[in-house]
């Protein structure tokens, strides 16, 4: 049976800037397809659209022209309004700054999301249970993020990102303010999850802790794609 394509693009590319000498062009033709279930590592060098890549998968920026299906629907012909709702229920996120709610404790970060969509409480509360589970929090339900070290912290995020099973999750430089050893741990526990769990994962990094553990590598050169290699 052929794997579900969770994310597909068509000869996207992105030109930032007037026309003439001030044009950049951040991604040039890019064909790619994410299926269900993948561990995607995307690098590159400085400047090479991985961000802007990232951005385009999750609707946060618009190509200048080509194609973003994501789960079936092309989200380049969504208004504002359906965008974002389409974001929150379909796409998880995971940020190199955390970005977790300060006065909110990890309980309250983690169903946060699901407050949004209208999740009864019962149901948040059960699934938060689970998922501190998952990264191993479980205990710290009460406590707030100024109460944590960073990579409790990211753990916090990643369990925010996947509670609600969304179709992707989009991880943008996880590990950059981490040390090794945190890194080393909490992308194990991403690709465990995406075992156990099935959760679609795709990676913007520099870190070769990531591009080691990876199922995929898509390297990106000058705005399009060098190479694209899977491994088991």
């Amino acid at each position: 049976m052929q794997t579900e394509n969770v994310f597909e693009i068509n000869s996207i590319s992105k030109i930032y800037g007037d026309s003439g000498v001030d044009q950049v062009c951040a991604l040039d033709g890019v064909d790619l397809t994410i299926k269900k279930g993948e561990f995607v590592a995307v690098v590159g060098p400085s400047g090479s659209g991985k961000t802007t890549l990232l951005n385009i998968i999750s609707g946060l920026d618009l190509s200048t022209s080509g194609r973003v299906l994501l789960s079936g629907r092309d989200i380049t012909k969504m208004s504002g309004t359906e965008l974002s709702d389409y974001r929150r229920d379909h796409i998880g996120f995971i940020f190199q700054a955390y970005n977790l709610i300060p006065v909110l404790t990890v309980a309250e970060n983690v169903e946060y999301i699901m407050l949004l969509q209208g999740v009864p409480p019962e149901v948040r509360k059960e699934r938060v249970y689970e998922i501190l589970k998952d990264v191993s929090l479980e205990g710290k339900e009460g406590r707030f993020p100024r109460e944590l070290s960073g990579g409790q912290e990211q753990r916090v995020a990643v369990a925010r990102a996947i509670v609600s099973s969304p179709d992707i999750v989009l991880a943008d430089e996880p590990t950059a303010n981490l040390d090794s050893k945190t890194g080393t741990s909490l992308v194990d526990m991403m690709r465990g999850i995406n075992e156990s769990r099935g959760h679609t994962f795709v990676f913007s990094t520099h870190d070769p802790i990531i591009m080691e553990r990876a199922k995929r590598l898509v390297v990106l050169q000058d705005g399009k794609i060098k190479t694209d290699e899977k491994f088991s």
